[in-house]
């Protein structure tokens, strides 16, 4: 695919070949990941100014994004990506493998430290998600704030760079300039831009607030250094967007899923032409429930096949960092396991059940409300208590799927729609992505789809 990029695109490319050390805090869905790619092919191969690049991001992240971005594009398909994952003698191996980037997650940057010490080889960096290195107590940052003489270009992205407050903001700075700008040391930084808040009965301080003023003067002081921008700042960025996530099943998953892929197509009549629309559907809905990670039974009983799309939705929640997200199940046993999940994290869930929790959500007393896509197609506004929307389990039924979206995607709605879908790589997913792009005659899509790949199951015996 030809990339032709945005004119905001462009600028942040362009501020990544002129800035050594920046930071991107784009809104989720202004493609930064592609936006970094072109800037990393130019500066690697025609400017000759960066050899080896490491890309730390969350565990997903690392696991897909990066190589199937990398691939859809012309004009940085030559890039040559190592996933850095998995065991110590796997990650060691892609560490030796000639590459011009390497993706590791940021539980592996106090081991990639450690590992190299003063032979650090990585003239440019780019942290995905830097928020997740805003605490100036974590190892990870120490680790890499240790790095930095040797880190020639730092690119840090996000669309929340302080989740939590302008403070979050002091260690992501400090690994772009050192301490030239908010301090060298946090200590200092609060005393500078905050003051006491909440105090024990002992006179201990346990919160502090932003002195007034304080944020108009952080922001003037990293401009220089930071491209800040919302989605809802661009016109050429349309009202509603799609995002696919891509999740990568681990080996021992990918290996249950096409067995019992192989198993239900081998149950199947040998002839084609005797697979109705009903088996098909049948045959769909297991392929979903596998690559969603569970699975009923004859006698309606759950079974975990995997994590790894639950992994990733984590992953995805974490990254919005609190705001209000709309997320679609397909089947019941992601429902629970979705809200088990999110059970030992400070946000308020809620299932769609009333009117009482379509009024919470528009309040903005929800933080994650599931919801069913065929119990709210139609009727509720929900558009004023968000606007991003998570497809968990995806649905071949395109009405219903536009419909669900129309949720957010309405008159009355101030920010742009942004639609992530988690898709299951090598899995029924793909089929129904492809179908929902397609937009008209989905439904002929799927049932040619799967065909396809009963074929290629039955040729490969």
């Amino acid at each position: 695919m030809i990339f032709k990029p945005h004119a905001y695109q462009e600028h942040c490319i362009n501020r990544i070949l002129e800035t050594k050390k920046l930071g991107l805090f784009l809104d989720m869905g202004l493609g930064k990941t592609v936006t970094t790619l072109t800037a990393i092919r130019e500066l690697k191969y025609d400017r000759f100014e960066v050899r080896r690049v490491l890309v730390i991001a969350p565990k997903k992240v690392a696991e897909g994004t990066w190589m199937r971005e990398k691939d859809k594009w012309d004009h940085t398909r030559l890039l040559r990506v190592s996933p850095v994952l998995g065991s110590q003698a796997k990650r060691i191996r892609a560490l030796n493998t000639p590459a011009d980037i390497y993706v590791t997650n940021r539980e592996n940057v106090v081991w990639l430290t450690d590992y190299y010490r003063n032979g650090w080889p990585f003239d440019m960096v780019v942290i995905d998600e830097s928020s997740s290195f805003k605490s100036h107590n974590a190892k990870r940052f120490k680790a890499l704030a240790a790095m930095g003489p040797h880190i020639d270009r730092l690119v840090e992205l996000t669309g929340t760079p302080s989740p939590n407050g302008l403070d979050d903001l002091w260690s992501q700075v400090y690994l772009l300039d050192g301490g030239e700008r908010l301090g060298r040391r946090y200590t200092h930084f609060r005393e500078r831009y905050f003051q006491p808040g909440k105090r024990g009965a002992d006179g201990m301080v346990y919160s502090y607030e932003a002195k007034p003023g304080t944020e108009e003067a952080i922001l003037e002081q990293i401009a220089d250094i930071c491209v800040s921008m919302k989605a809802e700042d661009y016109l050429q960025f349309p009202d509603l967007t799609s995002h696919e996530v891509p999740v990568e099943l681990d080996t021992k998953s990918r290996a249950a899923y096409r067995e019992l892929e192989r198993k239900m197509v081998l149950e199947l009549p040998e002839e084609e032409k005797e697979i109705d629309v009903a088996s098909a559907a049948a045959l769909s809905n297991k392929l979903l429930q596998l690559a969603n990670g569970a699975l009923y039974d004859e006698d309606r009983k759950v079974h975990e096949i995997h994590g790894c799309k639950l992994e990733a939705f984590l992953e995805l929640t974490e990254s919005l960092a609190g705001k209000p997200v709309l997320v679609f199940y397909n089947f019941r046993h992601d429902r629970d396991r979705i809200l088990v999940a999110l059970s030992g994290r400070k946000l308020r869930v809620r299932e769609l059940k009333g009117p009482q929790d379509e009024d919470d959500w528009n309040a903005g007393r929800i933080d994650v409300l599931l919801a069913h896509p065929a119990s709210c197609a139609y009727g509720l506004n929900l558009q004023q208590g968000g606007n991003h929307v998570v497809w968990f389990g995806l649905t071949w039924n395109y009405e219903l799927y536009t419909q669900a979206n129309k949720r957010l995607h309405r008159q009355g709605q101030t920010e742009k729609v942004i639609i992530h879908h988690l898709v299951c790589a090598g899995t029924r997913d793909e089929d129904v992505m492809a179908a929902l792009t397609r937009k008209e005659h989905a439904q002929e899509w799927v049932m040619q789809s799967l065909k396809a790949r009963i074929r290629m199951i039955r040729e490969e015996g």
